[in-house]
């Protein structure tokens, strides 16, 4: 037996003695109370699905939430046990997992048990905290990547070398995405839209069936400020880091380094849009069309797909970084990850450029015949330099050829060196 989804201000619902859609639908409207702060538009009982549709939503929540959580875990155990994953980049890599996690825990559990139950079952101030608690997440996530994408463009097109050690850039990424998220979930608990049942009646989210002015402007604001200017600044920042990358073509890695930072952006940028564009059309659709335009089967599938960002998430910005995949490696195999001290996250597209001098003229010195002996200088740099595998002879795979006696120098030789 399914009870009915009530706007969670009555104390109880009318329950008939067949279950099912029928009784729901058959529910009085007038034990409903007006909504607040929706300007006194009367809350309408959600309709719910039938007991096979809760059924596959639980199954599918309690999937997302496991995998979620052992995902979001693991990287945030590899975060906390290797010193070297912990650079400003990474740190906002995880915030994404501990934002993610903290969805699967203060979450996914409640819209998981009121799935198998088919309704909600902790009040209306719990969907009240359970709407705030999501959006806040929710919108925090969007954000911060939209900080990923501005900070890699950046270091991207720095002169310099950013500074390993320099935390306070991501931290200050952090708190502005923190301070965002609660800007934009705030007003629904101060009287600018509200926080009430969602699709079926198993979660709670904004109000985006209420066709007031209150209500709609801050559907509008939210689908503006949350959903779409993200989504540009992400847009806008890796269409300028592919730019940069394809005007260095001096080598067959500069052009793999583009192959595959072109299918990263593919990636994310499409997993973005799976995610929440759904989400975000469907909530215009119910906010600006009739009220039976959007069924519950249509409207739990972007909710689903929204709260399935936090298992994709991890596997696309953490292990598809070489230094959390290896780093997962040595833990499984319980060992020490071999990464070298100058390892970067591949995030940062770093270039090193070195160029060797030119004699005024442009004139090139001919080549030593190649039986011709090594002089005994020659042969203690020669020496010095396979000792020394760190030497710039060494790093350009001695393809230089040493200085002529009459002082000229070899022309310019471009090598480009990608640290992943």
């Amino acid at each position: 037996m399914i009870l009915c989804n009530e706007s969670l201000n009555c104390v109880q619902c009318p329950v008939g003695e067949g279950g099912g859609a029928e009784n729901t639908a058959a529910a009085p409207t007038d034990a409903y109370a007006r909504a607040p702060g929706g300007g006194g538009g009367v809350t309408l009982p959600p309709l719910s699905l039938t007991p096979s549709g809760h059924l596959v939503v639980a199954l599918c929540l309690g999937f997302i939430g496991t995998l979620g959580f052992l995902s979001n875990f693991l990287v945030l155990t590899l975060f906390c046990r290797y010193r070297t994953l912990r650079t400003p980049m990474n740190l906002l890599l995880v915030s994404i997992s501990f934002s993610d996690l903290l969805v699967c825990v203060l979450g996914t559990p409640f819209s998981f048990a009121a799935s198998t139950q088919g309704r909600w079952l902790i009040g209306r101030v719990g969907c009240v905290w359970y709407g705030f608690v999501n959006s806040c997440l929710g919108i925090f996530s969007l954000i911060i990547l939209a900080v990923i994408s501005y900070e890699r463009y950046c270091t991207m097109m720095a002169p310099t070398i950013a500074d390993g050690r320099d935390f306070r850039p991501a931290l200050g990424g952090i708190c502005f995405s923190c301070l965002y998220s609660v800007v934009w979930t705030v007003p629904p608990l101060l009287g600018w839209s509200r926080y009430g049942p969602e699709g079926p009646g198993t979660t709670c989210s904004v109000d985006w069936k209420t066709q007031t002015l209150n209500n709609v402007s801050y559907i509008v604001c939210l689908f503006v400020f949350c959903l779409l200017l993200p989504f540009c600044v992400i847009l806008h920042s890796y269409g300028k880091l592919l730019l940069a990358i394809r005007q260095v073509r001096s080598s067959v890695v500069a052009r793999r380094r583009e192959e595959r930072v072109l299918v990263m952006v593919v990636i994310m940028v499409s997993c973005y849009l799976v995610c929440w564009l759904p989400y975000g059309v469907v909530a215009l659709i119910s906010t600006f069309g009739s009220s039976d335009l959007v069924t519950p089967e249509v409207s739990i599938a972007p909710s689903l797909l929204a709260k399935f960002s936090t298992v994709i998430n991890p596997f696309i910005y953490i292990f598809m970084n070489k230094q959390f995949y290896r780093c997962f490696l040595a833990l499984l195999n319980c060992s020490n990850p071999e990464l070298s001290s100058n390892m970067k996250t591949f995030s940062r597209p770093t270039i090193t450029l070195r160029t060797f001098h030119q004699e005024k003229k442009h004139h090139v010195s001919p080549q030593a015949p190649p039986s011709a002996l090594p002089t005994p200088s020659s042969g203690h740099r020669s020496s010095r330099h396979a000792a020394d595998p760190a030497s710039p002879s060494n790093q350009s795979c001695n393809s230089s050829h040493p200085p002529s006696e009459n002082g000229h120098t070899p022309k310019v030789i471009l090598v480009a060196h990608y640290r992943e």
